[in-house]
């Protein structure tokens, strides 16, 4: 057998023509299913349809009864149907009867057909059908018959995936493709929001499937792949990837794969079946997003990444689109899904206007989660397939509380979840109400409970919150959401505005913590093979003197007659900070010199966050007036985990007994040299981790915003003297015999503590 003259090109004009007819559903897929078996010479042609309950649904044949339609239902992994719908792979078989998977429906009449071609009718790389051919004879079907059958079920796609067919199904049945989808992953932002999708690297709309020209989508497929090897190259040639490192071998994996002949052949074989050069990219991109999904291999796995990335270049090559909606162009109550993303880009996005955030990667203390926490943006990563399973515009809910994602939820699902955000808002009311009550324990043990902060949108929530001031100030924000470095005048006005904000609360600047994944879009790129390890924060800003000196200056003048407290992010030994804290004395004698008002009182002060500073504390004492415990960087290095990767970051319990004994040698240290010291890294927003901390002394934290209220809650209700009692006992037993956590739960509940 052979397919006829024209082939697929021919039966794609065809099938363009019939998808234009006025016609009922059932008749369109009636007329396509006879086309495909007339083109094809097949004696059947069958559409199979993925149903909302994980089963197919037999919709339209030609050759079998057709009684059978709307009657026929296999289970997900039944028979060769539900193979390949199972494998999202073709299956191409000369005796289908002898193959172990085959399973005979008497209802259908298929038991005299042997041979047996079947393509699963993909879109984003999730199945939403499974298209068949048949004949009687015993032979297998050559591979420009697969390529025609696969280019016919991506129009089909379009068909099923724009809902034409609910209208044939049966409440309760209806097609898989546009139903509602729960998905779960790790919380990255405490939080519920209901919106609408908005993809942070959009699919490209394809309005046309089928080409008028072949030879011109054929030029226009050459012209957009030269034009991104041009691109990579060009890249590669910069002198920023010049001396290699992860940044550099992606590109050159991107490079390989983007000169390799097996991707463009598929390309070129796509478009010779008579698809347009952007619905041939589509359709190789797929079948890889296909395979990806269902690799338990993570290589193979990074590789398909690699593949699916340069596809998406391709197809932005093709229609000129950019890679992400401008500002302008977000709707209100948007919810963001990307694969991944960097806090940079996050803080590109209009604030205002967003309402969550979806990530396949990403972990709760990666930077883009505690970014997403400093905005208030509830966010759940770890979702597989995360830009796949919605388009555009989509209804979405996030709950953030648990991990559920619900795209296009049905109407009693949103009911209630509108009904828990209204419950949320009355909780947080109830918190805003213990605003003006003291912060003291239940045994009369006062705690300084500070925030978070970073932007200017951020103050308010001093007054709000009723903190006792800002505990840590990421000043790299400023500097992540503009196109180029802030002048110092900006910078000036920033610090005024927020020490303004303040009135007599203490605010605790952080210098510059830039470098590893927070990136400036308008500076050099340093490729690092351990970013989190390498040329960031106050190493370069040591290294960039003029930088930090810049800096200081204005935080100096910003604080001109009030009191001011400068803290260094990513001090590894005493003299880095000493050479530090000399940059801000050599600036006040320089503003002195030239006739400003200095500040009434300066602190210098150092972050805590690399392990080698718990073995220089007394020296680090004599000389900080303040240490800053970051708990997220030194739970990073005290476990040699990569707090960016899920493999490993949970792997580790932050409240286990290593972690806090660091901890609480910091505090005993810390009390010896009568110095003061806080704890401002993400742990201290938990308030079961709060308990801990407090346990083993600190009385200084601070957290974001939106973790103040609840925090503080479980303070007041605290007899800390118990908490301490019960804390000292489990951290001096062998380590492994409890479990911290477990043991801090059961206190918190029989004290009947809001958690």
């Amino acid at each position: 057998m052979r397919s006829t003259s024209g082939g697929p090109r021919v039966l794609l004009r065809r099938l363009r023509e019939t998808m234009a007819e006025q016609v009922s559903a059932q008749e369109r897929l009636d007329k396509i299913v006879v086309l495909i078996a007339a083109n094809m010479v097949a004696e059947v042609c069958s559409v199979y349809v993925l149903r909302i309950d994980n089963t197919l649904e037999l919709y339209a044949t030609e050759g079998l009864n057709r009684e059978a339609v709307h009657q026929t239902v296999l289970n997900a992994h039944e028979g060769l149907v539900g193979l390949v719908g199972a494998e999202a792979t073709p299956l191409n078989l000369s005796d289908a009867q002898s193959h172990p998977a085959f399973s005979f429906r008497p209802e259908t009449g298929e038991e005299i057909y042997h041979s047996f071609l079947g393509v699963p009718i993909l879109r984003a790389g999730n199945t939403l059908g499974v298209l068949v051919v048949q004949n009687r004879a015993k032979r297998t079907y050559v591979e420009e018959e697969v390529e025609a059958l696969q280019t016919t079920a991506m129009v089909l796609a379009e068909m099923i995936a724009s809902g034409e067919l609910s209208a044939l199904a049966q409440p309760g049945a209806e097609p898989a493709a546009r139903h509602s989808i729960h998905k779960t992953g790790a919380v990255l932002s405490d939080g519920i929001a209901l919106g609408h999708v908005v993809l942070h690297e959009p699919r490209v709309v394809i309005t046309n499937y089928i080409a008028e020209d072949l030879p011109k989508e054929i030029k226009r497929l050459d012209a957009a792949l030269a034009r991104l090897r041009s691109d990579l190259d060009r890249m590669l040639e910069r002198g920023d990837f010049a001396e290699g490192g992860e940044h550099r071998d992606v590109l050159e994996a991107y490079r390989m794969f983007a000169n390799d002949h097996g991707w463009s052949h598929k390309l070129h074989e796509a478009v010779a079946t008579g698809l347009t050069a952007e619905a041939a990219v589509e359709r190789v991109q797929s079948d890889t997003r296909a395979r990806m999904l269902r690799s338990t291999d993570p290589y193979l796995r990074d590789r398909l990444h690699d593949l699916e990335d340069l596809g998406h270049r391709l197809m932005r090559q093709l229609v000129g689109q950019d890679h992400a909606p401008s500002r302008e162009q977000l709707p209100d109550n948007a919810i963001l899904i990307a694969r991944s993303m960097g806090p940079a880009a996050l803080l590109d996005y209009d604030r205002k206007r967003l309402r969550g955030l979806v990530l396949e990667e990403g972990t709760a203390n990666s930077h883009v989660s505690i970014v997403a926490r400093a905005l208030g943006i509830a966010a759940v990563g770890e979702v597989p397939n995360a830009p796949g399973i919605a388009d555009p515009g989509d209804a979405i809910i996030v709950d953030a509380t648990s991990g559920s994602i619900y795209v296009r939820p049905s109407a009693e699902i949103e009911s209630a979840y509108a009904e828990r955000v209204r419950f949320r808002a009355r909780r947080q009311a109830q918190y805003s109400a213990l605003r003006d009550l003291p912060c003291v324990t239940k045994d009369g043990q006062p705690i300084d409970l500070m925030i978070n902060a970073g932007l200017t949108i951020d103050l308010p929530h001093i007054e709000d919150t009723g903190s006792s001031g800002i505990g840590l100030f990421r000043t790299e924000l400023q500097f992540m959401v503009g196109q180029s470095l802030p002048r110092s005048s900006d910078q000036l006005a920033l610090y005024r505005a927020v020490l303004d904000a303040a009135g007599n609360k203490p605010v605790t600047f952080r210098t510059l913590d830039i470098g590893g994944d927070k990136a400036l879009p308008y500076m050099e790129t340093v490729v690092e093979e351990n970013p989190a390890l390498g040329w960031r924060a106050i190493r370069l800003g040591l290294d960039r003197p003029g930088l930090l000196r810049s800096q200081i200056r204005a935080l100096l003048r910003a604080a001109a007659g009030r009191y001011l407290r400068v803290m260094f992010p990513m001090i590894s030994e005493v003299a880095e900070f000493d050479t530090a804290k000399t940059i801000v004395e050599r600036e006040l004698t320089y503003l002195r010199q030239h006739g400003h008002t200095l500040p009434e009182r300066v602190d210098v002060g150092t972050m805590l966050e690399v392990p080698a500073l718990l073995y220089q504390l007394d020296e680090l004492f004599k000389r900080a007036d303040f240490v800053s415990v970051g708990s997220n960087d030194l739970f990073q290095f005290l476990f040699a985990v990569d707090r960016g990767n899920s493999k490993v970051s949970e792997r580790f319990d932050t409240l286990s007994a290593p972690i806090l004994r660091a901890l609480r040698d910091i505090v005993r240290k810390a009390r010896a040299a009568k110095r003061s010291l806080s704890l401002c890294g993400e742990m201290a927003s938990q308030p079961l981790a709060a308990l801990a901390l407090m346990a083993i002394g600190y009385r200084s934290l601070s957290v974001s915003a939106l973790a103040h209220g609840p925090v503080k809650a479980m303070i007041l209700g605290l007899d800390l003297a118990k908490a301490e009692a019960m804390i000292g006992p489990l951290l001096d037993a062998p380590a492994g015999s409890v479990s911290i956590r477990d043991k801090l739960t059961e206190f918190a509940e029989a004290h009947q503590l809001a958690l």
